[in-house]
């Protein structure tokens, strides 16, 4: 087990957001790094104690590694606010990281450095040595899990995407410009460069039905499984959901005269294909209209051989 402490504003909603994490074995809210020793929620709120909101982790590296960890962490806070998430402010709302394994603090800042290149504001997400953590009081602690329908600063869809969060997107970089040139084809690199479209029924896995996985082509971060994929007859690989809602982001396109929502690789940021609200309904209604030149296909007699054995049991 480890352990590390995370403020990301009110800890009712980082709490539950932090324990729906896959790997993450408990979580508790309370009060760090302040200048008085066992504050109240009162005192910090109203007195200037200098305590954050803050969670205490618990967590089994083996399954949920610190940099995947923060990577999530991330995903439920504004990185560049300062002392203010959602509609709560002051500087008990802060973001921090407080590490009690010096051997953290190079994962940390390697891990803040990498967010930065992300913003053109300085990341305002506090590092430090834990000096000092309070539990706070009983009433906060499962705060969501008492109260359902209570006040949460975090999106109901960035909670269920924590919850499926099973892919670990610091292990996959995307190779430089010259080197893509030379391992993808013309075809597969004006696809995921420059957002090109291959021709329907004209490409390799349209009609693909194969247990197994597809991956970035690019960085072989694992995207789709097979389990998903259905003939839609619009020629190209349909899916109708990712192997986890993190390995992919979405971005509104307007090219070609047309209103699309463009879907991109998390890791390699490659693009992929779009996404659209015609699919079947008994899976969700949305279709992932992928390029398989974005794509690089794994039989599932072969995920293991290659790494991917922990994604076996969704195939």
């Amino acid at each position: 087990m480890s352990e590390i402490y995370l403020a990301g504003g009110c800890f009712w909603g980082t709490e539950k957001y932090l324990s729906l994490i896959p790997g993450v074995l408990s979580t508790q809210a309370g009060y760090a790094n302040g200048n008085t020793e066992v504050p109240t929620y009162e005192e910090v709120c109203n007195r200037n104690t200098g305590h954050a909101e803050t969670v205490r982790v618990v967590y089994d590296s083996e399954i949920i590694p610190l940099a995947f960890l923060l990577e999530l962490y991330y995903e439920s806070i504004d990185p560049v606010s300062v002392n203010r998430q959602g509609g709560d402010y002051g500087p008990q709302y802060r973001t921090g990281i407080y590490y009690v394994n010096e051997e953290d603090l190079q994962v940390i800042n390697h891990s803040i450095l990498q967010l930065q290149e992300q913003y053109g504001k300085p990341i305002a997400i506090e590092v430090e040595p834990l000096h000092n953590f309070t539990p706070a009081e009983e009433y906060h602690q499962k705060y969501l899990d008492k109260h359902p329908g209570g006040y949460c600063h975090i999106s109901k869809a960035k909670l269920e995407k924590a919850a499926k969060s099973i892919v670990n997107p610091t292990v996959y970089k995307a190779p430089d410009t010259d080197t893509l040139r030379k391992i993808l084809t013309e075809e597969q690199y004006e696809v995921t460069q420059n957002s090109a479209t291959e021709p329907p029924f004209q490409n390799e896995f349209w009609d693909t039905f194969q247990p197994g996985i597809y991956v970035d082509i690019t960085t072989g971060e694992p995207l789709f499984a097979s389990s998903d994929k259905f003939e839609s007859g619009c020629g190209w690989p349909s899916f109708s959901k990712p192997i986890d809602p993190n390995v992919i982001h979405e971005k509104k396109d307007t090219s070609y005269e047309m209103y699309r929502t463009e879907v991109r690789s998390h890791a390699g940021n490659a693009h992929l294909g779009h996404v659209f609200n015609d699919g079947p309904k008994k899976t969700g209604g949305l279709r992932y209209c992928i390029n398989s030149a974005s794509l690089r296909f794994i039989p599932r007699e072969q995920m293991a051989r290659e790494g991917y054995g922990y994604l076996l049991d969704r195939i």
